[in-house]
């Protein structure tokens, strides 16, 4: 996938969800993985043509595993013309030494979140941009259904009251394989993951059987995306035009 094709389609989902406002000062949270980085791409394209005028800066939060590495980041930070800030914390140690969770991945993302919107409110910057695809909301939405029993996933545009912040969705409409492939094309640094629990979660469990389903029954997982964006959940905005 080429830029332009992926700036359309996060202009699309900005545009149908009033992400953006004028004045807004983003913060791209970089786990250093392919999404992220894309995302970095994304809104510093559209950011130069855009209507309405916003600030770009970049965090990382260093959850303390070793052998992390932030200077590729902060190459391309650098190259984007993208302030870039790493916030250092201990969640490893806390998460896998003294907690010792058995399912570490929620405790894990609870914390890189408060690391995350502390080091944004101290930026003096009003919205985060995750770089959650089209292919995360169907497998949240699947995970909600099997191990919940309710119909729910995360959605385009949120404000967090306790903290006064906006997260913002901008990748909604993009494919994690057009991400695979624009990371490829771009030459994006991607950095694999030090978590010792990747690639053994239940999103992994859910991806594959997403997978088999979208082989045996083509299309089926646009059709699920469709009666997600269609179905009337009651944290999702109204589109643009409803």
């Amino acid at each position: 996938m080429k830029l332009q094709q992926l700036m359309s389609y996060t202009r699309r989902a900005i545009d149908d969800y009033q992400m953006i406002e004028d004045g807004d000062k983003i913060v791209v949270g970089v786990s250093g993985g392919k999404d992220s980085l894309t995302m970095l791409y994304a809104l510093k394209g559209l950011q130069r043509f855009y209507p309405k005028k916003f600030e770009l800066m970049a965090i990382t939060v260093d959850l303390g595993f070793q052998n992390f590495d932030t200077k590729a980041i902060a190459r391309l930070c650098q190259e984007l013309e993208i302030p870039y800030k790493v916030v250092h914390t201990e969640v490893a140690k806390i998460v896998f030494e003294e907690r010792k969770e058995s399912n570490p991945c929620s405790l894990c993302a609870k914390m890189r979140k408060g690391a995350l919107n502390q080091a944004v409110k101290e930026c003096g910057f009003n919205k985060i941009a995750y770089a959650h695809h089209k292919d995360d909301i169907i497998e949240t939405m699947m995970m909600s259904l099997i191990f919940e029993g309710r119909f729910h996933t995360f959605s385009p545009k949120t404000y967090l009251d306790r903290t006064e912040l906006t997260v913002i969705r901008p990748m909604m409409y993009v494919w994690e394989a057009d991400v695979i492939g624009f990371s490829h094309k771009y030459n994006l640094p991607v950095a694999k993951s030090p978590c010792p629990a990747d690639g053994y979660t239940k999103r992994e469990y859910i991806k594959d059987i997403l997978k088999k389903l979208n082989r045996e029954h083509p299309g089926c997982k646009e059709r699920m995306f469709t009666a997600i964006v269609n179905g009337n959940m009651e944290d999702w905005p109204l589109k643009t035009g409803q």
